[in-house]
């Protein structure tokens, strides 16, 4: 069904009809071309975890207290923030993190990982952390070393 645009009689207004229809999916709308390709794609569902970027801000936070003179040894920190010395120990260990999977989680694209996973001992090279934790490469960018 090929329609030809209209020109309004003062020559002013062109008007193309396009016949597409509209659909919910999964509460959103979906706007489908006559064959029935959608013209948009899917959204892309980002969840940022706060735990996560929160334990991130404090591991950097507590490093540049210690980098900067601020407290000497974690048993300061742990004194300090009244938590228990093993915790800011562990939470240090995300200053270690390559700064991709840092990215990937700041921007809520750390698909299935969970703080857990992060605070377990993982290697320092960054290509054996995302082996570690089995997280897709080709979500997790590496810069050129």
């Amino acid at each position: 069904m090929r329609t030809k645009p209209e020109v309004s009689d003062d020559g002013t207004t062109v008007t193309v009809r396009v016949p597409i229809s509209i659909r919910r999916r999964g509460g959103r709308k979906l706007v489908l071309a006559p064959d029935g390709v959608a013209f948009t794609g899917p959204p892309i569902r980002r969840r940022i975890d706060s735990t996560m970027v929160k334990a991130i801000a404090r591991a950097f936070r507590w490093r540049d207290m210690i980098e900067n003179g601020t407290y000497a040894t974690i048993r300061e920190i742990a004194a300090a923030e009244k938590i228990s010395e093993t915790y800011v120990g562990r939470t240090l260990r995300l200053t270690l993190l390559a700064p991709s999977l840092v990215e990937s989680v700041l921007e809520g694209r750390q698909a299935n990982l969970k703080l857990d996973d992060l605070m377990t001992s993982l290697p320092i090279d960054w290509m054996a952390q995302s082996s570690a934790l089995h997280y897709r490469p080709d979500v997790v960018r590496f810069a050129n070393r």
